[in-house]
């Protein structure tokens, strides 16, 4: 069969990766969907499932870091559209092991970059998902896209980094590259390290909520789908060259999260949610806030069309309706279920980040986006 497009999605499995692979496949049949992806942790075959065997949609098991690999796929697919959605994006990991997020954010880049650039057919587009946390936090200043970059953590210092490698390869070649940052997405499929399903996680256990510190943080909140949508028209009518932030006005303090998530999940009247809540030691340094404007965004037609209320109903919904969809992973079963485990057992997670791709991020592997993008 002939397609108009072939497109290459870094991270594909991952949580943010998965809603847009799906979407691409679902959407246009008549284009060529590559999914590579290392399925680490935070990934699950299920999570495409409802692609597996259509004739659009290919999967590469691989490193994104592998040359060899990503020479081998440009050389041979004649790609049109790279999503670079692969990336390790769990922020208290990075304290812990900064040089496998320098592997995976830098030099994965890098490596994907040169790939695609010596490629013998040129690629239309490369659409690298970044993060709002290269900004630095701020309690009222509101940046956009000509903020200066101020990352505060080893995750955000490596995303930024990776955006000069991007930024590079435009001013230098001139080569097709559009640069998204986002707020924090949430929704279905999402590793439980990140807050939303990490409380949803602990609540369906009959475990309190753990708050880490008393510091008033919050969050604005994404709903995947939104997120998808705007990865879709900057593919469309983007600018080559310029960068975009993507996010929402809905900023939720994490309290108000978790005692929104309590009388959800638990069905109790709000004098009650404070007794699932725990507050624990804080961590040396905390982001309290994330605040983006989405102007340049929206002059393309973009707004987030799924509420707080509906994408939170959906999202806990899911969750209930699968509660096991983590456990049962299928293969790699065992390094999902330590992880899980070690997901419970940290208290600092309820000031992380909601990719992804899948997103912030986003958790990610080698090849996979969880929930920061």
């Amino acid at each position: 069969m002939d397609f108009n497009r072939k497109v290459l999605v870094t991270g594909g499995s991952g949580f943010i990766g998965s809603h847009l692979v799906c979407s691409l496949v679902d959407r246009h049949p008549d284009w060529r969907i590559i999914n590579l992806d290392n399925l680490d942790y935070c990934c699950s075959p299920r999570s495409l499932e409802s692609v597996e065997g259509r004739a659009n949609y290919t999967f590469i098991r691989g490193d994104v870091c592998n040359s060899q690999l990503l020479n081998h796929i440009f050389n041979t697919e004649n790609i049109d559209v790279i999503f670079h959605l692969a990336a390790k994006t769990h922020v208290e990991s990075s304290f812990e092991s900064p040089s496998a997020f320098q592997r995976v954010n830098v030099d994965g880049t890098r490596v994907l970059l040169r790939a695609a650039h010596q490629a013998r057919h040129r690629p239309q587009r490369f659409i690298h998902a970044s993060t709002d946390e290269v900004y630095g936090a701020s309690l009222d200043q509101v940046f956009d896209e000509s903020s200066p970059v101020r990352p505060s953590n080893p995750y955000s210092a490596t995303k930024a980094a990776a955006e000069y490698l991007v930024r590079s390869y435009w001013d230098t070649y001139k080569f097709p590259v559009i640069i998204t940052r986002s707020n924090n997405i949430y929704g279905p499929r999402q590793f439980p390290e990140k807050v939303i399903p990490r409380f949803l996680a602990l609540l369906q256990r009959n475990k309190k909520c753990t708050i880490q510190g008393t510091l008033p943080k919050s969050r604005h909140f994404l709903f995947v789908d939104d997120a998808v949508d705007a990865f879709l028209l900057l593919l469309e009518n983007g600018v080559v060259g310029e960068i975009y932030n993507v996010g929402t006005s809905c900023e939720i303090p994490i309290v108000h999260l978790a005692r929104e998530l309590v009388k959800m999940v638990k069905n109790v009247p709000d004098c009650e949610a404070n007794d699932w809540l725990e507050f624990v030691a804080d961590r040396p340094r905390v982001d309290l806030r994330y605040p983006i404007k989405c102007e340049k965004l929206q002059q393309l037609g973009w707004r987030a069309q799924v509420s707080w209320a509906e994408g939170i109903r959906q999202t806990v919904k899911w969750y209930q309706d699968n509660p096991d969809f983590w456990v049962d992973a299928g293969e790699g079963r065992e390094q999902i279920r330590s992880r899980l485990e070690d997901a419970n057992d940290l208290v600092g997670n309820a000031s992380f980040l909601g990719s992804s791709s899948d997103q912030r991020r986003g958790g990610g592997g080698a090849a996979s986006l969880q929930s920061k993008p």
